[in-house]
């Protein structure tokens, strides 16, 4: 077939065409310009999108991704809303917050042990006041019940079915069985059919996990650079003599070590798409739907990687294993592990996930799927007309439609637009805890990622082959996955990387007036300075103009002059209770609620159930009077068919007439009858 033909170069490429053209003064209507007109234009952003037609034109494959990025679109401006109620209310509580209220009086007086080893300093809690109040914008109580309200939000919508499968071959499939099978022939002589076995793809299989393992290796060897480099940054910006650069060593430094993992996680991006379909190429699978599966399976996993280790690294690891004063953690013996600023790393997950989310929605989804595609078409224009006679512009005029066609983008699938809309699902749901706003800007994305889209369908692609489909397949199962992750992720984000649990115990267990003035003392521990080991001791230890003794971190360990000094203390072990606590109570919960949710509001309406129903019945009544109208057409033919072969009734054969008989009637009529 065709594929075949492709595989061997016979044809360039093969491709539908457009209805006409979208834009001109003497252009006739058509369904192309129509979508043009009312749904790839900007203007019309508000719009419901004509989806009937999309899968008109485009098939129900296509119609299907933008139903359900328009419905994506639409749930989440409920999530929007709770998300800007939880941020104002931070920011009209910020105020009144005692923690952080504590942190920026600087009577407290609480001097903090050094950042670094030498080239820092002691250094005064209140210089973090700034932290800890933007903190509480995103660390509230608010913060908990909009967990749980994603949590459900991103269960919610779900259907599961499969898509059904796209039996349209592989160009190299059909390639490497004719190989294959000439090779067979002219061994052996063999005619049997011929198919590619286990041992045919053994090497391409043993590529793609050698590959994939070194990508993923890859990935964690730049975010440890990116620690290294955060490390050493915090180190030298903590010599320079400005008071100003000493005071934002965190914003610095975090801030600068961000824009890197973005700049890294958007090449990475592109690198390992190119691969993961390089990968999927060489395995040769058989039919459109396997290669479809396979390249997102591959795809997905290498920019899920990439795209959330950097985060996962500053909301689980940033602070854990950091050791104490005069007994730190060292990687390769020289660099000290990173801790959390004393108002926890919520803020820092905040900053990591909002210019990760944002510059790759700006910078990848948008500006990437507008100027590539331009770019392209410029090239192909500049090469046209290089390559074209001197009436180059009457050659066009005379162009075919395949010709006209031939020159946009070939498309690549689907793969690249879910891809994107499903990373940012995850930004969504996964950690939302920590940024509230996350659901606002992935609206503002998505209306304009619509008529992008749209656009980029109609104007800029070769018109695609219409594929059956009944849902949006394996992205439902990836949706799940993200969906039941999130529940998980946001639970331990809540307990371990907030502060909220450790309120809570010091408010009901510790506070003795019952509220949360002295939280802040509770949460730090005491350290001799003479405890220092060799050579980590700050070099200018009067850098505060005066001598300290004591200086203070942020763990639950015994003082210096207890027995066990720095040792675990009992509040750490009934703070960890409680943190493990609130995660099974968290989950479990949410899974409650997200059952009863399914139980009391349907998947389908009723409305559209009763429709459904209705048209269920509506169709068997026509299937049953198309099958009467069949019999009776069948019983008229067979009526004829009896009648040629009786013999005519006249008086010169009376034997043949019915009513002449007395007896029973000849057997041949009811053969006749059978027949």
């Amino acid at each position: 077939g065709i594929t075949s033909l492709l595989a061997n170069g016979v044809y360039a490429a093969a491709y539908p065409l457009h209805d006409g053209d979208y834009e001109g003064e003497n252009v006739e209507f058509n369904d192309r310009k129509l979508l043009y007109e009312e749904w790839a234009c900007y203007g019309v952003f508000y719009k419901y999108q004509p989806i009937d037609l999309v899968r008109k034109y485009f098939g129900e494959k296509i119609g299907l991704y933008f139903a359900w990025l328009g419905v994506y679109t639409q749930m989440l401006i409920p999530a929007s809303i709770v998300g800007i109620i939880v941020f104002l209310y931070g920011c009209a509580t910020v105020d009144e917050n005692i923690p952080s209220m504590e942190m920026c009086d600087q009577r407290q007086n609480i001097t903090m042990c050094p950042l670094c080893d030498k080239t820092c300093s002691y250094w005064k809690m209140s210089s973090a006041c700034a932290t800890a109040r933007a903190s509480h914008l995103f660390d509230n109580p608010a913060t908990v019940f909009f967990s749980v309200f994603m949590a459900l939000w991103g269960k919610q919508g779900l259907s599961g079915k499969n898509i059904g499968d796209d039996p349209r071959f592989i160009a190299e499939y059909e390639a490497r069985v004719l190989e294959k099978s000439l090779k067979k022939e002219s061994k052996n002589k063999e005619t049997d059919k011929v198919k590619l076995t286990w041992r045919d793809r053994f090497p391409a299989y043993l590529t793609n996990l050698v590959s994939i393992i070194f990508m993923i290796a890859v990935t964690f060897a730049i975010v440890l650079g990116v620690i290294i480099y955060r490390i050493s940054m915090a180190a030298a910006l903590a010599m320079n003599s400005s008071p100003s650069v000493r005071s934002n060593i965190r914003v610095t430094v975090t801030a600068t070590a961000v824009i890197i993992n973005l700049v890294v996680i958007i090449l990475l991006d592109e690198v390992y798409g190119c691969i993961a379909r390089w990968l999927t190429k060489i395995e040769v699978p058989k039919t459109e739907k396997s290669f479809e599966e396979r390249l997102i399976f591959k795809a997905f996993l290498l920019k899920f990687v990439n795209s959330y280790t950097p985060i996962f690294y500053v909301a689980f690891f940033k602070g854990r294993f950091v050791g104490r004063p005069g007994d730190y953690v060292y990687i390769f013996r020289s660099f000290r592990m990173e801790e959390c600023a004393p108002g926890g790393c919520l803020m820092e997950l905040c900053i990591q996930l909002s210019i990760i989310m944002l510059g790759k929605q700006l910078i990848q989804n948008n500006l990437f799927e507008i100027g590539i595609p331009k770019m392209k078409k410029l090239i192909r224009y500049l090469k046209l007309k290089r390559q074209s006679p001197p009436d180059h512009e009457e050659c066009v005029k005379r162009k075919q439609r395949y010709e006209v066609d031939y020159n946009l983008e070939p498309f690549a699938g689907l793969t690249p637009e879910y891809m994107e809309m499903i990373i940012q699902f995850g930004f969504v749901t996964l950690f939302v805890a920590s940024f509230p706003l996350a659901p606002l800007f992935a609206l503002l994305n998505n209306i304009i990622e619509i008529r992008l889209d749209a656009k980029k369908f109609v104007t800029e692609l070769r018109r695609p082959v219409a594929v059956r489909a009944k849902d949006i397949g394996i992205w439902y199962n990836i949706l799940r996955g993200i969906g039941k992750l999130a529940v998980i992720i946001n639970a331990f984000v809540i307990s371990f990387t907030s502060d909220f649990i450790p309120r809570l115990v010091y408010l009901y267990m510790y506070s003795k007036n019952g509220t949360m003035h002295g939280f802040v003392n509770h949460t730090l521990s005491s350290f001799n300075v003479s405890d220092f080991q060799n050579g980590t001791a700050p070099n200018d230890p009067l850098d505060l103009g005066y001598e300290v003794q004591i200086c203070r971190y942020k763990d639950y360990r015994e003082p210096p002059w207890s027995e066990n000094k720095y040792d675990i203390s009992k509040d750490f072990w009934a703070v960890l209770a409680a943190r493990l606590a609130f995660v099974i109570v968290f989950q479990n919960l949410v899974m409650f609620m997200s059952d009863f949710v399914d139980w009391v509001i349907p998947d389908i309406p009723k409305d559209i159930s009763q429709q459904i129903h209705k048209e269920k019945v509506l169709m068997v009544e026509l299937f049953m009077r198309e099958e009467q109208d069949k019999q009776q057409l069948l019983e008229t033919w067979m009526e004829k068919e009896r009648q040629k072969e009786e013999p005519p009734c006249n008086h010169h054969n009376p034997k043949a007439c019915p009513d002449s008989l007395s007896g029973p009637a000849p057997s041949h009529a009811y053969h006749g009858g059978v027949l």
